[in-house]
């Protein structure tokens, strides 16, 4: 059986009661719970707006709700009538700010600067070789400046490595193809008909997007602020209107301390009330949120760990791809060097194929064919290897938050089913979630942080007990085959503006 909070309609704003809760009590003691009773009694208010105005706090200051071993809800605030999270989530917003706006300058840069500096210097470099191979060719084996500038030698080196990258990038049986185990040549006509018709139904990325995706990475996909709260509701409809926090924190993969002060705001926003078990299990109830004109069933969303998104590959680009942009760099780079160490300026060019040799005397350092092309090639380089470093850190972070879902799935799972949950299975968890063996410490600390106590069985075998997500667990069972399907059903419609 259960009692029954009631849900009395408030005569003052939810915000405002707050307000008035907050100035009347004053400073609160983590440790201390709070009644409803309590509220009132401190602030003179009545006990519906105390009640609201209590949700609200809750909502706002992340607020818990705890259930006595008599029944009785009481409001737990952790950090009190602060918000320590503020100057951390602010820094973090802001580092982010930072983070995007120099993201997105040196992505600008990239662009502006691709056809510049690896299409343009390449295209000049490459002209500059290819005069000095065909000056080379034509008997003129002079040194032309006293410099030791390079003929034929250099120009067939370059374009030697020139030749063989654009070879193996685009020839079919190269494994660094572009078209390999898309479109072998060997395969059979369907086959390669299928690869063609693939290769024609994929989006067309353009030469900077690839550029773009080499130096930055693939770019991430916009977050939704609200879909942990579309989850929750979904999984309120598909739950008959009552939802418990294991629902909660199984559709969205969020940890308890973060799951109590969303249901709270959501008991505001979508009229919400709390039922509590004579086993203290906090069922929360939204009857409005059934009603529908369709006749499909509400389907449980999937949970949070069925909808892990996989760490985005480095460059998201064809190999092909990756080897040509390299290669343009590289090809910069050289060029560059080779233009500082033989102090070639726009005016030494200019006279670099002179029918007849002019002396030229040393003009300074060339900043447009040597250390302009020479630092933003460095730079670029820098970009990947430093996102190639990180990965590991990455690939750490993505495993250890896949643990920490496979842990909660266990948990979650084996109290619904009602069966014990051991060290063993939430380590054979995380084993099969991440590939690595589970780091106890760690995954003692996600036991907890889930409302877990250590028990020892009569085996000696070590036992985690969840007393609150079973209670919680039991009782919106209970509540739902309860529920009456009329909560979901619209009345006769007895007007209609589009009939006459």
């Amino acid at each position: 059986m259960l009692s029954r909070v009631p849900p009395s309609p408030t005569l003052l704003d939810p915000a405002k009661a707050g307000a008035i809760l907050r100035e009347r009590i004053g400073p609160v003691d983590p440790a201390l719970p709070i009644t409803v009773a309590d509220a009132a009694a401190r602030s003179g208010l009545a006990l519906r707006d105390a009640e609201a105005g209590l949700t609200w706090l809750s909502s706002e200051y992340r607020g818990q709700l705890r259930v006595t071993s008599d029944g009785d809800l009481v409001h737990v605030f952790p950090t009190g009538f602060a918000r320590p999270w503020e100057r951390r989530d602010a820094l973090a917003r802001a580092a982010a700010a930072v983070s995007r706006a120099s993201m997105g300058a040196l992505r600008f840069l990239v662009r502006a600067w691709v056809m510049v500096v690896l299409v343009g210097y390449a295209a000049l470099f490459l002209a500059i070789v290819l005069g000095l191979a065909f000056a080379q060719q034509q008997g003129d084996s002079r040194r032309r400046d006293g410099d030791g500038l390079p003929g034929g030698a250099i120009a067939y080196a370059l374009l030697r490595v020139i030749g063989d990258a654009l070879f193996w990038t685009f020839h079919p049986w190269s494994p660094f193809s572009v078209y390999y185990a898309s479109d072998p040549w060997g395969a059979p006509g369907a086959a390669r008909a299928q690869a063609a018709r693939r290769r024609r139904d994929e989006p067309k990325v353009p030469l900077y997007e690839r550029v773009n995706r080499f130096f930055f990475g693939p770019a991430a996909p916009p977050e939704d602020p609200r879909e942990s709260e579309r989850l929750v509701l979904a999984a309120i409809r598909a739950g008959k209107g009552r939802i418990g926090l294991v629902d909660v924190m199984r559709v969205t993969g969020l940890p308890r301390e973060q799951a109590d002060p969303m249901m709270a705001r959501l008991m505001l926003d979508y009229e919400g009330d709390v039922d509590v078990s004579e086993d203290g299990g906090l069922v929360y109830r939204f009857e409005k949120i059934r009603r529908t004109a369709s006749d499909e069933v509400a389907a449980e969303p999937p949970p949070a760990w069925a909808r892990t998104r996989p760490l985005p590959p480095l460059t998201g680009n064809p190999a092909g791809a990756n080897v040509i942009i390299a290669a343009l760099n590289a090809f910069n780079l050289l060029m560059a060097a080779w233009a500082l160490e033989n102090g070639m300026t726009i005016e030494r060019l200019s006279h670099l194929f002179d029918r007849v040799p002019t002396p030229v005397l040393d003009t300074g350092v060339p900043i447009v064919l040597g250390v302009v092309p020479l630092v933003f090639s460095v730079l670029l380089f820098l970009l990947p290897v430093a996102r190639l470093l990180r990965r590991p850190a990455e690939l750490r972070a993505a495993a250890y938050e896949k643990g920490r879902l496979a842990v909660l799935r266990e948990v979650l799972e084996r109290v619904r089913g009602k069966r014990p949950v051991t060290d063993a299975a939430v380590a054979e968890a995380w084993r099969k979630a991440t590939g690595e063996p589970a780091p106890e410490k760690r995954v003692d600390r996600e036991l907890v942080a889930l409302g877990g106590d250590v028990a020892i069985a009569e085996d000696g075998a070590t036992r985690w007990r969840f007393a609150e997500l079973e209670a919680e667990a039991a009782a919106v069972e209970v509540e739902r085959q309860a529920a009456g399907e009329d909560e979901a059903r619209l009345g006769r419609i007895v007007y209609a503006t589009d009939e006459r």
